[in-house]
């Protein structure tokens, strides 16, 4: 009432803006915050957030995936979880992978049935978001990957208002229209001063069985000049891997061998608490 809309002359206050982060769970102790997206789907980021989940752990790193991929959830099949989470002195307690203990909370782990479809609108998958933030118990992790659906819309909004991101990992693939998949993650991240650890390019190329030579089975990779336009390091190329396919169809990701330039990328996140973006 009264308002003048003239925010300049109005010593109210009510025009300041007000922070959307969400507080975790009392009983969690989180390090480090690592968003995994990209401004298009297809392009591995589920399998990439696994891979780099493995990656840490077995550098004696705790992680912890929290899947905020609400209506198209995919890591619990990589890791072979089926079991439903459970409550316990505090909050919900995460699932467990077996061989490294990787922390992960997903909705198929809440589901009564697995292929249950999750049909929610966007303020409910918010909500699901802050509850797998703020609900759950995350004990002592080191690193914590969220992996978000593709694209700009509620639940990468969510999560960039509402947690602690310390960096992000842009997803892509070698297109031609790699420029504006980046750029839309980019400019989102940006937008919200979110900072970017880097890109990774999955399915750069098959290498053949037989001789070794890398074929670009999707064209001829960009990834280099995406990058460059947005002034951010290419943390990796990754090749299409039928082994690392059969380990998620088998839910054992744990048990697969990991590219080997995934290591640059794990290099930056540790690197994370030495570097001011």
């Amino acid at each position: 009432m009264g308002c003048t809309h003239n925010c300049e002359s109005c010593s109210s206050g009510c025009h300041e803006p007000q922070s959307l982060r969400k507080e975790p769970n009392p009983l969690s102790t989180i390090h480090k915050v690592i968003g995994v997206v990209s401004g298009k789907g297809g392009v591995g980021k589920s399998l990439v957030t696994s891979m780099l989940a493995c990656g840490l752990a077995a550098r004696g790193k705790h992680t912890a995936i929290l899947d905020a991929d609400i209506t198209g959830p995919s890591i619990p099949k990589a890791f072979g979880l089926h079991e439903r989470l459970m409550m316990g002195e505090g909050g919900v307690i995460p699932a467990k992978t077996g061989k490294y203990g990787i922390d992960v909370v997903s909705i198929n782990l809440v589901l009564e049935h697995e292929d249950d479809p999750v049909v929610y609108r966007g303020p409910i998958l918010a909500q699901t978001v802050h509850q797998f933030w703020q609900d759950v118990v995350w004990q002592d992790v080191d690193y914590m990957f969220v992996d978000m659906p593709p694209g700009t819309g509620d639940v990468p909004l969510t999560v960039f208002q509402s947690l602690p991101l310390d960096g992000i990992i842009v997803m892509t693939s070698p297109q031609d229209l790699v420029s504006m998949i980046v750029g839309k993650a980019v400019n989102m991240a940006r937008m919200m001063e979110v900072p970017i650890v880097g890109v990774i390019e999955n399915y750069s190329y098959l290498a053949c069985p037989d001789c070794g030579k890398h074929i670009s089975v999707f064209g001829e990779s960009h990834v280099d000049e995406a990058a460059a336009q947005y002034d951010l390091p290419v943390l990796a190329k990754l090749p299409i891997d039928p082994a690392l396919a059969a380990a998620v169809d088998a839910g054992a990701i744990e048990d697969a061998t990991l590219p080997e330039a995934l290591g640059g990328a794990m290099d930056a996140l540790e690197a994370l608490s030495k570097k001011e973006f």
